[in-house]
Parts: C-alpha cells; sequence; structure tokens
C-alpha cells in the first residue's frame, strides 16, 4: 500500500508560475482543509487556516490561528495576511465573512454560501433552475409538520434547516407513533419535511468553475451511505445519459450562482431520473478519489479557480474507488498491499472520519474486487455510528 504525505514536485508552464507571494486564507482546518494544503504545496502556493480546534489536521500545511470561526479580529487578520480566501465547511458564519469580503476575495460567494446553508433556500433555488427534487414541505410550528404528514405519507425525512450534516438534525418518520418524538427531538429549530424517494442508488456531480467561466467537470460518482456517513464511491458511472443530465444540472448551477471554484451536487437515481438532494460549495468527501483518479485532483481545482488559474483536466485515469475509514485505523489496514491510505490524522473516536483508501484500476471489475478486499479489513476494523435518531 502506497501511503499519501509525499507529493510530487509540480512544473508549471511561465504563463502560469504561482507568485512567491500568493497566499490563501482557508476557514477550518479539517481533512479537507488539509488535502487543499498538501495541493497548495504542489502549486507552490501558502496556506493559513482559522479554526479553535487544538490539533486540526491541517496543520501539517501551515500555520493554524486558533480562534472562533467568527472572530472579528482573525478574519480581520486573515483577511489583511491573504490574496483570497476560501472556507473547507458551509457552516462558517455567512455575516462574518460579508464582513471582510470587501477588502479581499471570498471564494466561493457568500452568496453561494447562504444558499447553500439553509435546506429549504436550497431547494427553492433548484426549482428557479428546473432541477427536480424530492416533494418537500415547509415545517415552522407542529400543525406544519401534520399537515407535511398528510400530503407526503409514510415514510418522510424531517430536517433540521441548518447546520446538519452526516446525518445529524434528521429524524425518519415511518408512522404516526414517531410524529410527537420528531417534533420533540427537532422542533427547536426551523425544519423541512422530505418525501422518502426509493431510489435506485446515489450519485454525486462534482464540477469547478474558474475566473473565466469555463466549468469542468468530473465523472459521475456513485455513492454509499452507512448509518448516514458516506462509505465509499466508486466513478466513473458508466450511465451516459445520466451523466449528460447531471452535468447540465451542475452547470446550470454553477452559471448561475457566477461561481468561483468547486462545487458538489448530490443527486438521488430514480430509475431513469435525477432528484436533486442538496449541493455543497465546496471540495466534498465523494471526490476524494480525484487525488490519485482523476488527471486534476478537485483540491487542485478549487485552488486553481479561487487564485485566477485556469481548470485543470477532469478526466479520470482509470477505474476509482474510495472507502472512508470511520472510528479506529487498524493496523491491519496499513500493512493492506492495496490502495493508497489517506491518514487524517486524528484521534480516534467512534463515528468520526480518521483517513480514506483509495484504488485505481485499468477496469471496473479490478477496481470492485480491490475495494471488497479492503472493505473486508475496514469493516472488522471500524465502527461508524451515524447520529440520526
Amino acid at each position: 500500500m502506497t501511503f499519501a504525505g509525499i507529493r510530487p514536485t509540480r512544473f508549471w508552464p511561465a504563463a502560469i508560475q504561482p507568485s512567491d507571494e500568493m497566499r490563501v486564507g482557508i476557514i477550518g482546518a479539517g481533512q479537507l482543509g488539509q488535502m487543499l494544503g498538501f495541493a497548495a504545496r504542489d502549486l507552490g502556493i501558502e496556506c493559513c487556516f482559522l479554526d479553535p480546534s487544538p490539533a486540526p489536521p491541517a496543520a501539517a500545511c501551515g500555520p493554524v490561528v486558533q480562534r472562533p470561526f467568527d472572530d472579528p479580529a482573525a478574519l480581520a487578520e486573515m483577511a489583511a495576511d491573504c490574496d483570497v480566501i476560501t472556507y473547507e465547511f458551509e457552516n462558517v458564519p455567512v455575516a462574518a465573512l460579508r464582513e471582510i469580503q470587501d477588502r479581499v476575495p471570498v471564494r466561493p460567494s457568500t452568496a453561494a454560501l447562504h444558499q447553500a446553508q439553509d435546506r429549504l433556500h436550497e431547494k427553492q433555488l433548484f426549482a428557479e433552475l428546473g432541477i427536480p427534487v424530492p416533494a418537500y414541505r415547509q415545517v415552522d410550528s407542529r400543525n406544519d409538520l401534520n399537515t407535511a404528514v398528510a400530503d407526503l405519507g409514510f415514510p418522510l425525512v424531517v430536517k433540521t434547516r441548518r447546520l446538519g450534516y452526516d446525518g445529524k438534525g434528521q429524524f425518519v418518520i415511518r408512522s404516526s407513533d414517531d410524529i410527537e418524538k420528531a417534533w420533540r427531538v427537532l422542533r427547536e429549530q426551523p425544519l423541512i419535511a422530505e418525501q422518502w424517494v426509493p431510489f435506485d442508488f446515489e450519485v454525486s456531480a462534482i464540477g469547478v468553475r474558474d475566473t473565466s467561466g469555463n466549468v469542468r467537470i468530473y465523472p459521475l460518482s456513485r455513492n454509499v451511505h452507512k448509518n448516514g456517513i458516506l462509505h465509499t464511491s466508486i466513478a466513473p458511472v458508466v450511465a451516459p445519459e445520466l451523466s449528460d443530465v447531471a452535468a447540465g444540472y451542475l452547470k446550470g448551477l454553477l452559471d448561475h450562482l457566477d461561481y468561483l471554484g468547486v462545487l458538489a451536487l448530490e443527486l438521488f437515481v430514480v430509475e431513469d431520473q435525477l432528484l436533486a438532494n442538496e449541493f455543497a460549495p465546496r471540495v466534498h468527501n465523494s471526490g476524494h478519489w480525484t487525488i490519485e483518479g482523476a488527471v486534476t485532483s478537485q483540491f487542485e481545482n478549487h485552488l486553481r479557480a479561487i487564485v485566477g488559474f485556469a481548470a485543470g483536466s477532469t478526466d479520470s485515469r482509470g477505474h476509482a474507488g474510495m472507502i472512508n475509514l470511520i472510528g479506529a485505523i487498524d493496523p491491519a489496514v496499513r500493512a493492506l498491499e492495496q490502495g493508497t491510505l489517506h491518514d487524517y490524522g486524528k484521534e480516534p473516536r467512534s463515528g468520526r472520519k480518521l483517513g480514506h483508501v483509495t484504488v485505481v484500476s485499468e477496469s471496473a471489475g479490478e477496481r470492485d474486487r480491490l475495494l471488497d478486499i479492503i472493505a473486508k479489513t475496514v469493516t472488522q476494523s471500524t465502527r461508524a455510528h451515524g447520529s440520526s435518531p
């Protein structure tokens, strides 16, 4: 098995040689920040991070200011010291970023971030762009919840409109007995109720848009979740019709938002139809395979787009797959001869993403064979506990 951490030297044509003084400020210093930091090193770009955690993964890539994400003084310092600001997760306070966006470019924009932070706004945006979604209802009261149940039927999913991820902030109502419990658990926050979709499988369309308005889209990824947390992703999905439709939805979203950087659109496949679930205005877990499996990784392309370089090729290098390592990384995983291990350097904890393993093969069959070998080791040594009620 190969290990992530040593990055190859990159050579650039003189026309796009990065400046020695180019500095990117990243809000958040988790594993996505770490992978952005490694990609920045390859591009000759310096990164600094803002994150209150005592030992975040991205500390391996650059200095971390250990202050709250909305700390005005820390953000002002970052605005003064950096050429551009980006973020690695979508729960960054929009108001705090708006305070500095006149002093330094914030990319992707706070407008895109605002849309992604509220599931109701997100659904309304999809409707505006003609992107189909499962039926849903806004829920602001117990009566609203009763109406949603009557309209959508059982089962349905009630979600907080803000701050949910990896299965958090969600409740599946399967019968009338669950209604009161769901309301008791979630009622203190604005909610949305969504129709339960008996989908065939889930996919994510990931693309990048640069400052020239050029859009490049990665091959479609097929995703499997366990307990609300992404378990595996494989790419490419060999379904040209689905890929074309997903690419059209993604491009429409990127252009409408006048977007800069990488964006991921999560979709349900229901027979021959695609229904949008949500979008993430950032690099995405289901695109980790691009580090080894694409000509230009999602992390490099995000950086290229936000600093003004042309987006790189999103072509795949073969058939790629990724398995998340949740809760623990057993020594048996490190001893595997297949794949590339990315260890984020986190302390083990139930339900926590600690790393991932990727494989790239010449055929889908060989990729799946290798993933099966790795999965048998992973499932013996990790414990994924979601937070869904």
